[in-house]
């Protein structure tokens, strides 16, 4: 086999593998100067000629013509009267070219450098791959599923380049047949024993940032920024969006006209609930927009603790809390402020009627402050003590220890 047709014989490999010509030619030429190195002891003394056009490659090895007494290294010297043999004319201190075929090396040498070319563009390729997808980090790409394991899903590219989603990064309630056409973000790209190690994710807030600008034009164009988002997949997710244009709503935009939008969105991440939510750098009003559905009544902040007090009617408590805490636990990390929520209850809302208090009020003490109007406990603490007696037939001592059981109950 000689050097041209070994050239030809990776042709189709390397066509296959995405690598051109020049760096193909930059393979051979390293690889045979490695081999020139193990025949020889060094490859200073080498010329590799490549034609990247023609796909030709000559080896030459030139020496120095000294006298047949002075000869030091044979790999860099000839003797005068081997020289002589090649060409007559040669004299002393001249330089010899000889050119070097592959059949001088042996069959094991030409197996060996086979071998060696293949490794070289098998990393070149792995290498390639790599930097690639690093570059496209964050990106969402489309994929085939291969093959679904316990732990993760063998998914396939465009090319047939393997990638893993985790089951960490799937929707709890994604579940793939093989051959089905999967979308997902690139979240990591690491090397893993030599070999690249393309990771994806379903559950990443770049996911959902990336859907958002496939589905919403302004997005895209960057009218419409996405401040942050927060997910507990497949539950619920907040996304905080703010328009730099003021004829824009940036909420309105995304969820679109009936929801058209948003619809496509959700029916990928497998009907996860999506709260978008117009951004504002004043923090109470964002809370309060952050813990929507429920409506706030009014909020205290400590904003060297990052804590905030949230007080609502106990109607919409439940509201802000949301099925499994998912709405108050994703305001908090929307937010950046711990929230706590309190019922703010109506005076109304929290008296008792005094018949309730039978087991420690005698029923004629009820009776008596009945007469007077006082129905509800509240309606009793209202009256000081002198008050109490003048309007009753009640000793100063019973009205007091009336006025206790009520005002324990009550705080």
């Amino acid at each position: 086999m000689n050097a041209t047709n070994l050239i030809e014989s990776f042709s189709e490999f390397k066509e296959f593998k995405n690598i051109d010509r020049e760096t193909m030619m930059n393979i051979l030429e390293d690889v045979f100067r490695s081999v020139m190195i193990k025949q020889y002891g060094t490859d200073e003394n080498v010329d590799v000629i490549i034609n990247i056009d023609k796909g030709d490659l000559e080896i030459w090895r030139n020496r120095e013509i000294v006298s047949d007494d002075k000869i030091e290294d044979s790999n860099l010297q000839i003797s005068y009267s081997d020289a002589i043999k090649i060409e007559p004319d040669f004299e002393i201190g001249e330089e010899v070219s000889e050119q070097v075929f592959l059949k001088d090396f042996g069959r094991r040498q030409v197996l060996a450098l086979r071998q060696t070319l293949t490794s070289k563009i098998l990393d070149l390729e792995k290498k390639e791959i790599y930097d690639r997808y690093e570059d496209r980090i964050g990106e969402v790409i489309n994929g085939e599923v291969y093959q679904v394991w316990r732990n993760e899903v063998l998914v396939l590219d465009g090319e047939e380049n393997e990638l893993i989603l985790p089951k960490s990064e799937a929707i709890p309630s994604d579940y793939f047949k093989k051959g089905e056409t999967i979308r997902a973000v690139v979240k990591s790209v690491e090397m893993r024993n030599h070999n690249p190690l393309i990771i994806l994710s379903r559950t990443a807030p770049e996911f959902l940032a990336r859907l958002f600008e496939q589905e919403v034009p302004e997005v895209f164009d960057g009218l419409i920024t996405i401040k942050k988002i927060v997910r507990v997949p497949g539950d619920r997710a907040k996304v905080a969006v703010e328009s730099y244009d003021e004829r824009i709503d940036p909420v309105g935009a995304c969820v679109g006209m009936k929801g058209a939008r948003i619809h496509g969105i959700v029916r990928e991440l497998r009907n996860e609930n999506i709260d978008v939510i117009n951004y504002t750098d004043n923090i109470q009003l964002f809370i309060t927009r952050s813990l929507s559905p429920a409506k706030v009544s009014s909020i205290q902040l400590d904003e060297d603790n990052l804590k905030a007090d949230v007080y609502l009617h106990p109607d919409q408590v439940s509201l802000a809390i949301g099925r499994g805490g998912y709405n108050i636990r994703l305001a908090s990390m929307l937010t950046g402020y711990e929230i706590d929520v309190y019922r703010n209850v109506d005076e109304s809302d929290d008296d008792v009627e005094l018949t309730e208090f039978v087991d420690e009020i005698d029923g004629w003490i009820i009776d008596e402050l009945k007469s007077i109007g006082c129905d509800t406990a509240r309606d009793v603490i209202k009256l000081d003590v002198e008050d109490l007696v003048k309007r009753t037939d009640l000793e100063e001592e019973t009205v007091s220890e009336v006025l206790n059981i009520l005002k324990a109950e009550l705080e």
